[in-house]
Formats: structure tokens, sequence, C-alpha cells
């Protein structure tokens, strides 16, 4: 039973009732009458509200009693109510006492008796719903305790429920003890008890989703529910995998990710365990605070070591070295780097008792003091600095012992003292520039999946000149170009600020435009007036007239620059963004360019050059990109360099970019014993599209040979693309004919190289390559229409034919061999055995009209000559593709589809070359490729042992690699120049291959004919050996 109290006895009276006198022990021991139980207990509350929290102290053994009380239910549902109406009626300031009953009361939830159960989960909510925000990390591990496995069902659902209604109210303090959350909601959700399994994946649900972090968080579904069921971890995986992660990355967010990441790396899948890898490396790169990390750097860091030691794919492994790279970074960071201060707790208290005059120092008392000052540190190291947060954290609970007034005025003072003393200072730029600030502004930058810039900072003055510094793909062309397209996050628009970024390259679809139209074409420009201030503007720069009416592309580099720059200063540019400015200029424009950006007071440069000289002259600072961060220096590149040493190399002179592109060697050739020798021909060749009048092309005669590098120039519409369908056998020409070597192996990358691909975007460029030549064929080859019967032809087929005195129908053509200089067809008769095949000769067929499928024989003998040696295993295709510039990473582990355009054009570029061809046409490859792989190509041109037909308007590009131009316009064609002027007269030797790789791998040597002698090598034979026998000599009686 319970006895009331001898130590308080409070009297009040009601203000609206008169009623007599009633002690608080009365109302306390009619809480546990079992008749309204709530309603009295709240009448309780009231009393202790109106005393102090001080009164509640001798109730408090008794409540604990009467929670544990097992044999009247009463006692138990009383408490329960006691407990929720303290927190409804009094408050936060009753939390610091009755925290210590939360497990006894979830335990109430699977009470026998329902009343005691219903008590246990209305209050256990009640609690919750009441709690201050800034107590949810002295309270979450008491609910936690009731998710036990010796706990019943009830029970756990109660303390998740208890966790959601907590999330809801204070999601940002909820995800500071989310490490602790994920484990436990983690195994209810495999409970026996399905109840248990969706309130805890509900709740995970909820709880995760105050983590913070944008770039997560529309995963968080997928990831909950991989958890709960282990099937589901590699789709989820590969969710994540094209993640693009730019937000800092903090242990909230580590704590939902680390488990899912563990259970992918214990995966048997090789791609699942790269994948996670992959992200364990993305993620681990965006960690500010590497101390934070530890407890999950200690989960990941030992599956990915069994990954990079144990796997068999070598790629895998070489995937896990670049993760352990970045992880043993952060380990040696948390060796070198200072932690990040946590809060003083001996220091915080001392304040709070400096500032909380006159609160009590007894024991009970001591309780609300210490949950105070650790609701103060909780906030401190959650980085919770807003005032907001902090006064419902203090105030309330000072308030019952020091009164309201004064607790008010001493939890200001508190809060004030505690954010300025303990929370730490950022570090501020130094700022000893004088000028207009035109920006200050704090970012993080991404291409697709990479991240390139990390929560940095970037401060830029008006007038000042810049040079961006860092080494090749570390993101300064990109961060230029999201200035100027406006996605730097809290950079000012372009209608506060004008931010032009300059390129020299005029582009394609406006070469043929003369210079004025072309300014024209700028929208920010078309307010202007062109007579008095355009025109003059351009002429001030040395612009004449024949100039400003020519085309753009006849401009030289220099004056393209100096385009480029004029339309930037008529649109009032506050800042000018130059791309390697210098490129392509001589001395002269060099120097030009230089003297008109340093005297430009008011206009601001950032500029990305490879020329240390220019970055000498022209920048007064250095904004260098070191591990995912700007940092900026006062001085040229020469005073940079001197305190960096190691930025040296980004500009020391080499052959070319890093990239590099390799076109398989054509091989052999049979028949061709000169490169001149022509293998592609048109004659006479006239075409009209169907239902069109307008004759594209007429009378075009040309040949491609080995030795072959041309240009084919001419404006839009004038029919070159549809002069390279024609070669390709695309398109079927209305006059003339188009002749190719029987042997000849032709790759064609489209103008709209797209199109290749369009049907294999779920495929990754491996699964392309093996899809697209499986069977030694080219499936994309067969569907030519120069290769398509029409229905006479079919029926002119399926003619029945005299041979041998019987009638006999082709069903098809099966295989070819040469007979002399000549080809012999396998003949497969409809209705008869494979053994009745015979050989007819070439001219016999096509006298039958079976041109086309002789045709298509032919290609397929050529591709598979070609594919002999290029087995369709995953490691060839990842060399063949590395040839051309694209990385492992996209070949075998991309889906097309989420590649960048520039990829994609590699992706179909390698397709393109893979049967070994003898000439490549491009049509109007530098639309698509960037500066650096435009040089690769370039160089891979150059050294390529075959044809190359080029369709570009990019005439830097096309002068220095073709000798040969073919001018397309009005329908038609004029060569100039002569491919002999390429090679200078270069011998042409083929030599026979001496092994070949089957389609399994397996190398195999060839044997080489013995050639039959002459009559004249015989007898000069007969007499060397007669002539040894003569000295003695031992010499074969074989003839041969």
């Amino acid at each position: 039973p319970i006895r009331p109290s001898p130590f308080l006895s409070v009297y009040f009276f009601s203000p609206l009732f008169a009623f007599p006198s009633i002690t608080m022990e009365a109302q306390f021991k009619d809480c546990f009458s079992g008749d309204k139980t709530f309603e009295k207990c709240c009448t309780f509350a009231e009393a202790v509200k109106k005393a102090g929290v001080a009164s509640l102290e001798p109730y408090l053994p008794q409540i604990k009693t009467a929670l544990a009380h097992k044999k009247d239910d009463n006692q138990r549902a009383g408490a329960a109510s006691v407990i929720g109406a303290l927190s409804k009626t009094v408050g936060v300031a009753a939390e610091p006492y009755t925290v210590q009953f939360l497990e006894t009361l979830l335990d109430l939830c699977a009470d026998k008796k329902n009343p005691v159960a219903k008590a246990g989960k209305q209050n256990s909510n009640t609690f919750a719903a009441e709690l201050c925000p800034a107590s949810a990390k002295q309270v979450v591990p008491k609910i936690l305790l009731g998710c036990g496995r010796s706990k019943a069902w009830q029970t756990k659902i109660a303390a998740l429920n208890m966790l959601s209604v907590i999330s809801d109210k204070a999601p940002r303090d909820t995800a500071a003890v989310l490490a602790q959350i994920v484990p436990v909601a983690s195994e209810c959700m495999w409970d026996t008890k399905k109840d248990v399994g969706v309130a805890a994946k509900d709740t995970l649900l909820k709880v995760c989703a105050a983590i913070g972090n944008a770039d997560v968080e529309p995963f968080i579904p997928a990831v909950v529910s991989a958890i709960a069921k282990p099937t589901e971890v590699p789709d989820c995986v590969y969710k994540l995998a094209g993640t693009t992660f730019v937000q800092v990355v903090e242990p909230p967010c580590l704590a939902i990710m680390v488990p899912l990441l563990v259970r992918g790396f214990r995966e048997k899948s090789i791609p699942v365990k790269r994948l996670c890898s992959v992200i364990t490396d993305n993620m681990m790169k965006l960690v500010d605070d590497p101390h934070a990390t530890a407890p999950f750097l200690a989960q990941l860091k030992p599956e990915n070591d069994k990954v990079m030691n144990d796997v068999s794919d070598p790629e895998c492994r070489q995937t896990a070295g670049k993760t352990d790279t970045t992880l043993n970074r952060i380990l040696d960071d948390q060796k070198t780097k200072k932690a990040v201060d946590k809060a003083d707790k001996d220091a915080t208290a001392k304040l709070l008792k400096e500032t909380a005059a006159g609160f009590p120092t007894t024991d009970f008392a001591t309780v609300t003091f210490d949950f105070v000052v650790q609701n103060a540190c909780d906030l401190v190291d959650n980085k919770q600095y807003e005032t907001e947060h902090w006064t419902p954290a203090v105030a309330p609970f000072l308030a019952p012992w020091l009164g309201a007034d004064k607790a008010d005025k001493a939890a200001s003072t508190f809060i004030e003292k505690c954010i300025k003393d303990i929370v730490p200072k950022e570090e501020e730029e130094e700022d000893d520039e004088e000028g207009e600030d035109l920006c200050d502004c704090e970012f993080s930058l991404a291409y697709g999946n990479k991240i390139l810039l990390n929560q940095t900072k970037l401060r830029l003055k008006r007038g000042a000149r810049y040079g961006l510094c860092g080494g090749n793909d570390c993101g300064k062309s990109t961060l230029m170009r999201s200035i100027a397209n406006g996605q730097v996050e809290g950079f000012p628009p372009q209608d506060v600020l004008t931010s032009v970024y300059l390129e020299s390259d005029i582009p394609a679809e406006l070469a043929d435009y003369n210079v004025i139209d072309f300014v024209k074409l700028d929208p920010h420009l078309k307010d202007k007036d062109f007579d008095n201030e355009v025109i003059p503007m351009l002429k001030s720069v040395d612009f004449t007239d024949a100039m400003l009416n020519g085309a753009v592309y006849h401009l030289s580099g220099g004056w393209r620059m100096k385009l480029a720059l004029s339309r930037a200063i008529l649109r009032g540019a506050d800042i000018l963004l130059l791309d390697e400015p210098t490129n392509h200029l001589d001395v002269r424009n060099v120097a030009w360019v230089e003297n008109y950006l340093i005297n430009l007071k008011n206009v601001t440069v950032v500029a990305v050059s490879h020329s240390s000289g220019f970055l000498d002259r022209v920048c007064n600072n250095i904004i260098h990109f070191n591990r995912l961060k700007l940092k900026k220096y006062k001085g040229n590149l020469s005073a940079f360099i001197k305190l960096h040493p190691e930025a040296q190399q980004y500009y020391e002179l080499k052959s070319s970019s890093k990239l590099k592109f390799r076109f398989p060697d054509p091989g052999f050739l049979e028949g061709v014993k000169s490169k001149a020798k022509a293998l592609l021909k048109m004659r006479g060749v006239g075409f009209t599209y169907p239902n069109t009048t307008r004759k594209i092309l007429s009378d075009v005669s040309i040949f491609v040979s080995l030795v072959s590098r041309v240009a084919i120039v001419g404006p839009n519409g004038a029919g070159k693309s549809t002069m390279i369908k024609l070669l390709c056998g695309e398109l079927v020409p209305c006059e003339g004919t188009v002749e190719k070597h029987p042997n000849m192996r032709l790759a064609y990358v489209a103008q709209h190289a797209f199109h290749h691909i369009e049907h294999h975007l779920d495929k990754t460029p491996n699964l392309y390559v093996q899809w697209r030549f499986s069977g030694n064929e080219d499936r994309e080859a067969i569907v030519k229409a120069t290769l398509e019967l029409t229905k006479e032809e079919e029926a002119l087929v399926k003619k029945p034919i005299q041979f041998e005195g019987k009638k006999r129908v082709v069903e098809r053509l099966v295989s070819r061999k040469q007979v002399k200089k000549n080809y012999e067809y396998e003949v497969k008769w409809e209705g008869e055995d494979y053994s009745n095949n015979v050989f007819l000769s070439k001219d016999m067929l096509m006298q039958l009209g079976f041109d086309k499928l002789m045709q298509r024989v032919d290609e397929r003998e050529a591709q598979s000559a070609g594919a002999f040696n290029r087995p369709l295993t995953q490691q060839m295709i990842e060399k063949h593709y590395n040839d051309v510039g694209l990385e492992t990473e996209f070949v075998v582990h991309s889906q097309i589809r989420s590649l960048s355009g520039g990829q994609k054009v590699k992706v179909v570029l390698g397709a393109a070359v893979w049967m070994n061809p003898h000439a490549i046409i491009l049509d109007e490859p530098t639309n698509y490729l960037d500066r650096d792989s435009l040089g690769a190509l370039a160089d891979a041109i150059r050294e390529f042992g075959g044809g190359i037909l080029l369709v570009s308007h990019h005439l830097d590009f096309t002068t220095a690699l073709c000798s040969e131009k073919w001018v397309v316009d009005q329908g038609r064609l004029q060569a100039i120049g002569s491919p002999e002027e390429f090679f200078k007269g270069e011998a042409y030797v083929q030599e026979e291959q001496e092994e070949m790789v089957d389609g399994a791998g397996n190398t195999i040597k060839i044997e080489k004919q013995k050639k039959a002698l002459t009559r004249k090598e015989k007898l000069a034979a007969k007499k060397a050996k007669a002539a040894a026998r003569a000295r003695g000599e031992d010499v074969s009686s074989d003839e041969d």
C-alpha cells in the first residue's frame, strides 16, 4: 500500500471553486484508486507544478515501487499515469527525475492486464511527445533498452513508437544518436513477430530522414528496405553507385550507410563488392572530421581489405586499392589533425553555476543541474548554436528552482557565454586586399559521379586576375562553366553579376556566319546599337571591313580570341572566365591578349592555362585546387611555385595530354600490294532523297585507299553526311556505283553518334560490344540498305536454276573461296543435304542476280578476318576501350545511359574500330570530344595505318591531319590535294601474321606456306649444292 509522505503537506485553493483543502499525499494516493486515474494524476501533477519540482522528491521511491508492484494492477497503471501526467503538466522540468523509470514503463506495455498495458502505451507516448528536444541524446539510450532481445514484442513496439515521436519533434537531435538507433532498430526488423518488424521499419524511415544529407535522403527507403531484406542489398548498392556525393558526410549519414555497405562487401557477387568499395571511397572523401569516422572506419576497412587482397578480379582489387588509399589518408589525419573540440563538461558546469546564482546545491536539485549541463554539452557537440535550440534546453529546467524571471535571465546569460566561450571559431580567410567583393560563397561541385570540390570557399575581388592551378581533371574548366551557367551555390546570378565564359573555338553549326551576324547571334547583345557601338568596338581591336563581312571560320585563332573578348566586353562582363586563352595563338597574339587583360581595371579575370608564362605575366593571385578545396595565394605563378614546388609538374611540357588514343592496326589485306590502291570507289554517283526533287549529289567520283587522309568540308546541308552514308552502304545511290574491296573493313561514326547505341542504353559498353560482335559478325553492318533485297531481287534469287541436269533453288550462300584471282561461293541447295553443296563462280552468280547475297558473304568473311584475333573477352574489351580513352570503370560497371556525352562517343568509336578496320570515317567528331580527347584523337589518326575520312568544321584539326580536301558544295565535289603528299612515297610492305588469337583467347601459330622456286632459283640452288659437295660438306639430297 502507498503510505502518505511524512515530509511535506501542501494546501491550495481553486481560484474558481471553494472546497476543502487536500494534501498532496491524499492526491498522490488517489492516483492509484483505479477510477479516472489520469485525471487524478494530472491533479497531483498540478500540485507539484505549483509547489515546485522539489516537492516531488519523496514520491519518486513510491512511484518506482508502484511500477514494479506485481499483485496490484491499479498500482502499476497509476504509476504509469503519474509519469505521463508529470510530463504533460509539469513539463520538461520533470524529465531529469522521470527518465529513470522509462525501461520499467515500457515493460508495462506488455502487461497481461489490458488497463495496465494501455496505461503504459499512452503515457510512454506522452513522455516522448513532451520531451525537450535537447534531451534526446540522454533519453534515447534509455528507450533503446526496451528493444532488447529479452523484451516482449509489445514493449519493443512501444519503444519504437517513442523513437518515432521523438524523431518527429526533434529530428536534428535524433540524428545525433542515429548510430545507436540503427543497429537496434535493424535487429527489430528481423523479429519473429511481424508487427515488430513493421514498426521498426517505419521508425527507421522516420529517424533516418533526419540525417541532413540531401545526396542520400532519396535512397533512404531503399536502404532501410535492404537492411530488412538482405536479398535487396545488391539492387540498393547499384542505385547508390550512381549517386553523386557532394555534401559533407557526417556520422548520422554514415550510421545508416555503413550497415548496408558492410552487407554489400559480404555479398558473393564481385561487382557488388566493387561498387561498395567505390561508394565507400566517394563518401569518405567528403568527411570533414576524421575523428568522427573512427567507429565506422573500424567496420569498413577490414571489409575493403578483404576485397583488395582476396577477390579474383584484378580490376576489382585495383578499385579497392584506391579506396584503401582514401581510408589510410583518414587514418593519418586522425593522428596528425587535432580533433574537433568537444564540450568541456566541467567548464560548462562552472559557467552554469556562475550564471544561475542561488541554484540549490542539494542532491535532488543537482540532478536537474547535471541534466542541464549535459543538454548544453550535447548541443555543442551536435553543432547546434542557434538560440532557439538553447532556450528550451535551459530556462524551463531552471524556472522551478529560481523563479521564471530569474531563470530566464540566468539562462540568457548562460547561453550567451556558453556559445561565446565553447563554440569553436571558424577560420576566416585573410582579407588584406583592397577593392569590391564580387562574390564570397561556400559550395560543393561535382561532375557526373566525380567529386571535384567539397564545401569550399571562393572570394573574388573586382579588377583582380586569378589563375586556376591544379592537376588534370581536378575541375578547373568545370568550375568556370558552372559559374557561367549559374550552377554554383551562393554565387551571384547573372542579373546581379555578369560572368562570361570565353572559348575561342567556333561551334561547327555557326562557322559559316560572317563576323557581324555571328555577334548578333548573342542574345545578350540583341539590343545593342550595332552601327554606333558594336562595329566601332570591333574595329578598335583592328577588325577590318573585309574581316567583319567574312565567315568566322576563316579567322585565325588569334582573331577568334579577339572576337570572343570583344563580345564579352560588349556584354559588360564583370568576370571573364578564360579556358586556355593562348591555345592556337602565336607569340604576337599572346602578347596582345596579355596586354588587353592587364589593362582591364574594372573586370575580374579567372583563367585556366597550361602556359606558365601567361600566368606569370597576367595573374596577381593563384587559386589552387587541392584535396577538394580551393586555396588562394597572393602573387603570380612563380611566387606560388616557390611555396609549392610540386605544382611545377602542372606546367611541364609533355608530348601530349595524359589521355592516349590508339586505333588497332588494320592488319593484312589480301590482294593489296600498294597502300595507294583504291579500296573504296564512287563513280558518277548522284542522289536524291525519296519524295523530294532537290538533287543532293551529282556526278561524284572519288576513291579511298590506305593512305587517304581526307577532310570533307562544305557548308551545312551541302551533302557531306549524305555522301558518307553512300560510301558506307547506309544509302543506295540513285545514279552511278559504289564499289568496295571485298576484304575491306570500314568503320563509321555518324554525325549523330548516339543513334548507334540508342537501343542499348541499359547495357554496359562491355556487354554492348559482346552483343554487337558475337559470332564474329557486326550486327549493325548486316542492316545496311545496300544489302537489303528488294521484292524483285528476292523473287529473282528464289527462281529455280538448271544445274547438272536438274532444276534447283538456292537456299543461301554459305562461304567463299579464292581460286586464282577470282572468288567462288559455296551454295546450299534448298531441300538438300550440306554434302551436296557446290561452289559456283562469282561471274555466274552475278548473272543470276546474287550480287547482294555475295556482298553479305564478303562482309562476313572480312569481319571474321578482323575478329579472328579479337576474342570477345572482358579483358580484351577493357584493353580495347582503354585505347580510346574510356576507363575500365565505365567499360564494365556503368550502363551506357549513365555516361556523359563524350564517354558515349568513345563507346561508339571503340565499337566501330573493334574489327580492325582498314579505313575509318568520322562525321563531325569534334562536336563531342573535349580538348584533351581531341588531341588524343589527332595522335591516334597520325599513327593509324589505314585510311581516314574526316567531316569537320574544325579547320585547325583537319589542316594538321589531312593532305586531301574534298569540298562539297551545291551537289558537286571538288578534290584538292593528294594522299601521296602525306606519306611522301612511303613503301607499303604487308607482313603476314605469324600468330592469331581465337575466340577463346588461345594463341595459334600460323605456318607460312612454302614458296615454289622459279626455274632460275632452282638452277642457282643446284650450283650451290655442287659447290658445297666439292668442298666436302654434307648436303641434303632433298630437292626442297
